[in-house]
């Protein structure tokens, strides 16, 4: 099977559908605006260290994605958390019962997309604006105006709002990825030279600005000195602060940890903020993946789904396997 095509996004949706399309003798060149793979499962180095800022973990259900981490983790790309995990609420700070497992990149988020990514051809920095159909083909253009191609078929594996202007030739799978709305997340990294005096690893917190935080150490691989904390804040927080200037929102996040730990906090020796404008969609969809054959144009990404790391695998699988079918 031969084919040329092109994959918009090296974030879990993108590679999971290079890797598919890969497998089956089909020719990829993967296209990404960053500097690097991953997306939200990208990692930022620091002088903290490693940050995860982006997806804090994933669970895995459906048994194709069970079988694919089972595979991360014997690569040793991935491995288990198991946090000592807390509720906060009204003011209360309780051990969580949960138990479902959950899975981190190790030693960092990213080492999953960069094992994703392995050899395959990519241009990173590289952010294409523009899908020029020919007559049977499809030419790419970057903000440069530099021009790629050809490719006999296109897979969009950006987030819903990036997908509706580079979908526009196709106002049927343009119009699906705007009716996706996609909530913002802000993202504070503390580190504090003298580690904090709390069994707590991880909280999902409610009545507060955050919405969740993690202590980075406490997943498998990282070894931080200092002690670092990421936090989240709610996507309404988010909304209402969002463009506050990152100093804002550093002396904002740090407040409201300050106020639910319930230990002395010193003041932290290294923070760090970052913008997530398309953290996660506001609510679950069921496309799978979107899909012109006739144009060879395809869409994929976890808002076509649940919003998580599972879902972005799946939908890439899922665009993999619609434009294979129409290749046979």
């Amino acid at each position: 099977m031969t084919a040329s095509i092109a994959i918009i996004g090296a974030g879990i949706a993108g590679l999971s559908a290079a890797n598919a399309l890969h497998n089956a003798d089909c020719a990829v060149h993967l296209f990404e605006k960053s500097r690097g793979s991953g997306g939200r499962m990208s990692s930022k180095r620091s002088d903290a260290g490693a940050l995860d800022l982006g997806a804090q973990y994933f669970t895995a259900r459906d048994r194709r994605f069970v079988d694919e981490v089972q595979q991360w983790q014997a690569n040793g790309w991935a491995a288990e958390w198991s946090p000592h995990l807390y509720n906060h609420k009204n003011g209360q700070l309780t051990p969580s019962p949960d138990e479902q497992i959950r899975w981190v990149g190790q030693p960092r988020m990213s080492a999953i997309t960069r094992g994703l990514l392995g050899d395959l051809p990519v241009n990173f920095s590289c952010r294409i604006t523009d899908l020029i159909r020919g007559e049977k083909h499809w030419l790419l253009q970057d903000a440069d105006e530099s021009t790629y191609g050809p490719f006999s078929h296109v897979i969009v594996a950006t987030p819903a709002p990036q997908a509706t202007a580079l979908l526009a030739t196709t106002p049927k799978l343009a119009s699906a990825a705007a009716g996706v709305k996609m909530d913002p997340t802000w993202a504070v990294a503390l580190a504090f030279d003298t580690a904090l005096d709390t069994p707590m690893q991880g909280c999902f917190v409610q009545g507060s600005p955050l919405d969740w935080l993690a202590r980075n150490r406490s997943k498998p691989g990282r070894d931080d000195t200092p002690d670092t904390w990421v936090l989240h804040a709610t996507s309404a927080w988010s909304k209402e602060h969002i463009d506050l200037p990152k100093e804002a929102v550093i002396e904002h996040l740090h407040g409201a940890f300050a106020e639910l730990i319930h230990c002395t906090m010193p003041a932290p020796v290294f923070t760090l903020a970052h913008r997530w404008l398309y953290a996660r969609p506001s609510s679950a969809h069921e496309f799978g993946a979107l899909a012109d054959a006739d144009l060879g144009l395809y869409a994929c990404g976890d808002w076509c789904l649940s919003g998580r790391v599972e879902g972005a695998w799946l939908s890439g699988q899922e665009a993999a396997r619609r434009l294979i079918e129409h290749l046979s």
